[in-house]
């Protein structure tokens, strides 16, 4: 039986070329509550940051088109689709690229990050809408799975996280072996490093976007505190630990460049999980957060520009996203460039 990897198919790093980026406009009032205003007024500003490196498409509910297509601008294509959510890096599909032009996409099975929200069931066919309507083939995955679980280094390598894929309330009767198979079929993969727990409360059971991804292939930047004190210090040093005794797919030793974490901030007794290396790639550009603590946001900004020097490195208010529950890579999907035919 073909799988997607023996089509000749892997999932390209983000600083790979895009065609475009996918984002999904603010709509659930029980993610968003009173915050809801806010939340599109700082999506707006990420697809029109984004914008100005490459195309950005809004995907909205129909009754909420008019309201998209007014907050951000002429520039953004705004796709009527129903949703039932706005974070595209998770219920989206993960684009796949072959040597010979053609580009497909991953409809993995989506329960809502657990089942933490029983009532979202549009957005478990939000892949298939999307693909279905660029004329995209798509390949159904038999496991469950969100894009922010997991990244990439286009070059055999995937980091992921024990919290998060392992969890039984994502893919109970498979084994971890059983897990990097599927991983491997369906991305092209070679190689599968396993971080162990992800940022406190985060509501995604611990998504690698807010801990660790790759810069370049052999490099990755990784959420370090300095603080023993702080709730995310042991999990950081452990998968600091991890990923300095690692290999890549090539054998290569890793690189680990670090990044601190932003000052920790609460709402109603739940820390928010709030991370720099939540960021954006887009074409010649890096859209990152900062969090209304210019120190540490401008140290953050320093250790980008120092990791992407041929990139323009932006900051967007990032905190009435982070009350939703995610960042700034979480709230986007990119389409890569197909491959030149070889």
């Amino acid at each position: 039986m073909s799988t997607v990897s023996s089509l000749g198919y892997h999932m390209p790093a983000e600083w790979h070329p895009h065609t475009c980026c996918f984002m999904g406009w603010p709509c659930r009032l029980k993610t968003w509550g009173e915050g809801m205003a806010a939340a599109k007024v700082a999506y707006a500003k990420v697809a029109k940051a984004i914008r100005k490196f490459e195309p950005v498409v809004m995907v909205a509910r129909p009754e909420d088109a008019k309201a998209a297509r007014s907050k951000c601008g002429k520039q953004i294509e705004v796709l009527e689709i129903p949703i039932d959510d706005s974070w595209s890096r998770d219920s989206g599909p993960t684009f796949v690229i072959n040597h010979k032009s053609n580009i497909a996409g991953i409809d993995w099975e989506f329960n809502q990050w657990g089942a933490d929200y029983p009532d979202i069931e549009d957005d478990a066919d939000f892949a298939k809408r999307l693909l279905d309507h660029y004329g995209i083939h798509c390949f159904a995955a038999p496991f469950v799975l969100e894009g922010g679980s997991i990244h990439v280094d286009g070059d055999g390598t995937l980091l992921t996280t024990e919290q998060c894929l392992l969890n039984p309330n994502r893919n109970p009767d498979m084994g971890q072996e059983e897990i990097e198979l599927l991983l491997k079929e369906h991305l092209g993969i070679h190689h599968v490093i396993w971080l162990g727990d992800g940022l406190l409360d985060d509501e995604t059971d611990g998504h690698v976007d807010n801990i660790a991804c790759f810069v370049k292939p052999g490099v990755v930047l990784a959420l370090t505190t300095d603080d023993p004190q702080d709730e995310n210090y042991e999990p950081l040093r452990d998968n600091l630990d991890r990923l300095r005794t690692e290999q890549d797919a090539r054998g290569r030793n890793l690189e680990v460049i670090t990044i601190e974490q932003p000052e920790p901030e609460w709402r109603d007794d739940t820390r928010l999980a709030m991370s720099y290396i939540n960021f954006y790639l887009p074409n010649g550009g890096v859209v990152m957060p900062s969090f209304d603590d210019p120190v540490r946001d401008d140290a953050a900004r320093a250790t980008i520009e120092q990791v992407f020097p041929d990139r323009k490195v932006v900051q967007i208010p990032a905190m009435d996203i982070v009350f939703g529950g995610g960042g700034i890579h979480c709230i986007t999907q990119q389409q890569p460039e197909p491959e030149e035919r070889g």
